[in-house]
């Protein structure tokens, strides 16, 4: 992961100013484009954070209603929180989080997905902005052509929840394409 020493704006005064206002620890698994930006250098514009999970998931309409799509933080910072109701997962994900910028919030606690994760993340709605993230991520990280395939055919594949064999054509053409 490429973590610049300290998060960067308007993501930190986001943040600063949410974890101010939580009266008690939120952790937040976070995937899509300000992931892929924030720790992996893609230079992409995104004004939302995608997490997938939320714990304790009692907080989850508390942090929407704070830092949501149609809160004042939003208005005051432009940027939001957004929770991803749909996304395809490999199995076992959450023992690999990695922590971003520890220790840096009092109450907000930000996990990424790993690289791997994140790129089969991408592989059910696979437009250009989605192919772009996951050509970045293997030549940036770089990603091993051999996990990302094996972690697809074993931990995605088996419990995907969508067009299979379109699922299978994507990751061929990557392999192909970005190999």
């Amino acid at each position: 992961m490429l973590l610049p020493e300290r998060m960067p704006e308007p993501w930190n005064a986001f943040f600063t100013e949410l974890d101010s206002k939580l009266t008690e620890e939120v952790h937040l698994h976070c995937l899509g484009g300000f992931v892929i930006s924030v720790c992996y250098g893609l230079e992409r514009p995104t004004n939302d954070v995608d997490f997938i999970s939320l714990h304790p998931n009692d907080q989850r309409e508390v942090i929407l209603r704070l830092a949501g799509e149609g809160s004042s933080l939003r208005r005051k910072h432009g940027v939001y929180l957004q929770c991803v109701t749909v996304s395809n997962l490999p199995e076992g994900y959450e023992e690999r989080l990695i922590e971003m910028f520890p220790g840096t919030f009092r109450n907000i606690h930000l996990y990424a997905l790993d690289p791997y994760d994140l790129a089969l993340t991408k592989i059910d709605r696979n437009i250009q902005r989605d192919r772009d993230d996951v050509k970045h991520l293997v030549k940036t990280v770089p990603l091993d052509r051999q996990i990302l395939q094996d972690r697809f055919e074993r931990e995605l594949r088996p419990i995907f929840v969508g067009d299979v064999r379109r699922a299978d054509l994507t990751m061929k053409l990557w392999l192909e394409a970005f190999y």
